[in-house]
């Protein structure tokens, strides 16, 4: 799929195991909970450096505030973005703040940066491409619906918070959600 600019291709994706298209079947969306694209791009960078096997955690699409739409890994590839999810699945990061940069304080769960317009009909372009080009593609997920796991918070280890919450209750799910429901209506098997 050559819609979206690969300028961001991450260095070390030739790393990622590869898979054939035919088995993707689901989208997991995720909010980066960083300040911007940019340190998206260096967050991923980072954990590849301190990776032993030199791959990093990042999605294969970023969308940011304004609506533009990057690539950083192949859709051939396997993203590294949700455990035990990544190889049937394709990982779309939205930039947002989210509990930046206090994750897992026990009183900062909430996150309060809302999904600009902008940023939601891109998303909205990009699922309806998606839809297109992938036949077996089904699912729609949340990072959150998949991954459950309680850690102790940061501030009080005595109490448990989620690991994952994005993309958060500000992302508009139940419009998207319905929008990708309306995609699969009619649709050849």
């Amino acid at each position: 799929m050559e819609r979206y600019a690969c300028d961001h291709l991450v260095s070390w994706h030739h790393r990622l195991p590869e898979r054939r298209l035919d088995i993707i079947t689901a989208v997991v969306l995720h909010a980066t909970e960083l300040p911007g694209f940019d340190e998206a791009v260096l967050e991923a960078d980072r954990t590849a450096r301190e990776s032993e096997t030199g791959r990093g955690m990042c999605g294969h699409l970023y969308i940011d505030r304004d609506g533009a739409v990057h690539q950083l890994v192949p859709f051939e590839r396997v993203a590294q973005h949700v455990r035990g999810h990544n190889t049937p699945s394709i990982g779309i990061e939205l930039t947002n703040r989210g509990r930046y940069p206090r994750w897992f304080d026990a009183d900062h769960q909430t996150p309060t940066e809302p999904f600009p317009a902008a940023q939601v009909q891109s998303l909205r372009e990009v699922l309806r491409v998606l839809r297109g080009e992938f036949r077996h593609l089904a699912d729609l997920y949340r990072h959150s619906d998949l991954d459950t796991a309680l850690v102790p918070a940061a501030d009080r280890p005595e109490t448990k918070v989620r690991r994952r919450i994005d993309p958060g209750p500000l992302f508009p799910w139940k419009t998207v959600s319905a929008f990708w429901a309306e995609l699969g209506q009619g649709r050849e098997p």
